[in-house]
């Protein structure tokens, strides 16, 4: 499968995870996820993938630095319902990358060890979009995203559904749309609002 150059160059996410000794699937506990693991689970490349790609890149590296998260290990709370402003995008997409999950996790490993269950909410009362919190040390960080700052994405998008959009803007929206991406990429830190409310 081909992709657009850009998306080799966007940073990986990297965590640890027990579970992967556990199971031996690999001897370093190392999981690592680009960009282009998430399009294929997401099925598309778009501000809201890249949103959600962005606020987990983001967290990690001002909660962790240059330590390595452990995945499994980390609260997710989004601020809307799941089905306001594609919040159910950026739980999936997060839930991938951290296993935060709502109700669902497999069940068979005795005492809970690996369990992942009740480490995903939606609809929570919460200033900025999204917080995460490490359940180890319980630090949390608050994340809003903010891509109208340099970017307009529903005006992109109107330019090739809108009943008097034309040819050449329908033409062209693909190549517009995802450039529209590479430039949220480019200026993650004018897009990504970060606030540490614990220590």
């Amino acid at each position: 499968m081909e992709y657009l150059n850009f998306f080799n160059n966007i940073e990986k996410i990297v965590l640890k995870d027990e579970l992967l000794i556990f199971l031996w699937v690999n001897n370093n506990w190392i999981v690592d996820f680009s960009y282009i693991d998430i399009i294929k689970t997401a099925g598309h490349s778009c501000w809201t993938v890249a949103w959600a790609y962005l606020i987990a890149q983001k967290w990690l590296k001002a909660l962790f630095w240059n330590e390595l998260p452990n995945r499994g290990k980390i609260k997710v709370e989004i601020k809307n319902a799941p089905t306001e402003n594609n919040a159910w995008v950026i739980g999936c997409v997060l839930s991938n990358i951290t296993w935060a999950t709502t109700n669902y996790w497999f069940w068979w490993i005795p005492t809970w060890k690996f369990n992942r269950r009740d480490t995903l909410f939606y609809n929570v009362e919460i200033e900025s979009d999204v917080r995460f919190t490490d359940l180890i040390t319980w630090k949390s960080i608050e994340v809003d995203y903010r891509p109208w700052r340099i970017v307009n994405p529903m005006e992109i998008l109107k330019s090739a559904i809108w009943p008097d959009a034309t040819e050449v803007n329908k033409k062209s929206f693909p190549i517009r749309f995802q450039n529209m991406v590479k430039t949220i990429f480019d200026n993650s830190d004018k897009v990504i609002d970060i606030k540490i409310i614990s220590h």
